[in-house]
């Protein structure tokens, strides 16, 4: 275990000292979903401008840079996408919270009691409808509709899209715990929070600590280098070995095309955490580099082990856990469902799923199924494969990912007590 110095713990920043009190802490009692995301949001983004400011000595707070954006660069927006998400559940909760005391009678009651009306939600709307006529009461209907609230409505414009999250969303409310109506589509928003909380939570402790862990020492260790870092800076898990076979290797290998990506094939029998000081040791040697296209290349490599470990590692056991919970629907079947209509905002950028797959063609070659319900956000490589093609969109446009995101506010907050 490694502990942080007192005169290096006092100056951390004030939203990652934060977010380390609220994760260990063994409940989360005292804080809601929403705010243990914008902890992490918030601390995504200092550390985003501290290892940005190694590569881009020009950049500060608050600023832009032109060089390629390192993992923690994208990491707010990614948590942020997963904050909405947490609204979606929010607003769910509402409709079902109100609809405990008076039924609605018709969808457009359900969602305007929490807002959802007017055009920005006609996608919402419109996903209820079908779910209706799927023989869902308009007050369930209109909760699991409202999940999609900040998602890409506009892959439901694809007939086949629109049918299938009919479908899948049907099935997956008549297959939750329960018997009222309002309970088993209560699991399913449960399901959904949970899955979301917990792999923001899971990510930034691991992969957040560790880069809070690596500024620390590196505002101790003068001059360093990437020699140094592989043989002196230390994670619990990583193998020295290891990093340093990954680090050669990503030397050897960051201008192939296309950039490695399988790593399990590569690097048989690694541990995961070594990649991740493989990745700060590679920015470093990008920040030595003698040229911008080499810097970027460098930069690369160490998003994609940084990445692999996030999702390998710290995301694929909460979105696709060994054992489901009596009191969820199935996780797998839950990000399958949601899968066509992902999308995330990278500042000025917008990456979708739906850009992705049709990108990929028709994948099983059935011209009734639209290629994004092909895929399943729970299965890691359909997920590795869309990240990664988020990544080479957003290093066409480095300056979009610099726009961070602001907190977000739960309009429910005040019904709910909050």
């Amino acid at each position: 275990m490694h502990l942080t110095p007192p005169h290096i713990a006092l100056r951390l920043p004030c939203a990652l000292l934060l977010a380390s009190v609220l994760l260990a802490t063994p409940s989360h009692a005292q804080t809601t979903p929403l705010e243990d995301n914008n902890l992490i949001t918030a601390g995504y983004i200092e550390l985003a401008y501290d290892i940005g400011g190694l590569l881009d000595p020009t950049l500060t707070p608050g600023g832009t840079s032109a060089v390629r954006p390192n993992w923690f660069v994208f990491a707010p927006h990614a948590s942020r996408t997963g904050g909405e998400g947490l609204l979606g559940a929010s607003l769910a909760r509402g409709i079902i919270r109100v609809a405990r005391g008076q039924p609605s009678l018709s969808l457009q009651q359900a969602l305007g009691r929490v807002g959802l009306s007017g055009t920005l939600h006609l996608s919402v709307e419109r996903l209820g409808l079908q779910l209706v006529l799927s023989g869902l009461p308009f007050d369930v209907a209109a909760s699991l509709a409202s999940l999609t609230t900040a998602m890409n409505g506009a892959a439901l414009l694809d007939p086949r899209t629109l049918l299938t999250t009919t479908a899948r969303l049907a099935a997956l409310y008549a297959s939750a715990p329960g018997v009222h109506p309002l309970d088993k589509a209560e699991r399913v928003v449960d399901t959904l929070e949970r899955t979301l909380n917990e792999s923001n939570l899971a990510i930034f402790s691991d992969i957040g600590g560790s880069g809070r862990l690596y500024m620390n020492w590196r505002a101790g260790a003068g001059a360093v280098t990437p020699e140094r870092v592989l043989t002196e800076f230390t994670l619990v898990d990583a193998v020295p070995a290891q990093s340093r076979q990954a680090f050669d290797y990503a030397l050897a290998h960051a201008f192939d095309s296309p950039r490695p990506f399988q790593f399990n094939t590569l690097f048989p029998g690694m541990h995961w955490k070594s990649l991740l000081v493989a990745a700060f040791a590679l920015y470093e040697e990008a920040r030595l580099a003698p040229t911008p296209a080499t810097r970027d290349a460098l930069i690369a490599m160490g998003n994609n082990y940084i990445a692999w470990r996030e999702q390998h590692d710290m995301a694929q056991p909460v979105f696709s856990p060994a054992v489901q919970r009596p009191d969820e629907v199935s996780r797998v079947e839950l990000l399958r469902t949601l899968t066509p209509l992902l999308s995330t905002d990278f500042g000025t950028m917008t990456w979708t799923y739906a850009d992705f797959a049709y990108s990929q063609g028709d994948r099983d070659g059935n011209p009734f199924t639209s290629p994004p319900t092909e895929y399943n956000w729970a299965d890691f490589w359909d997920r590795w494969t869309g990240i990664l093609f988020a990544f080479n969109a957003a290093y066409l446009q480095p300056t979009a990912l610099w726009v961070m995101p602001e907190p977000l506010v739960d309009p429910t907050a005040e019904a709910n007590g909050g």
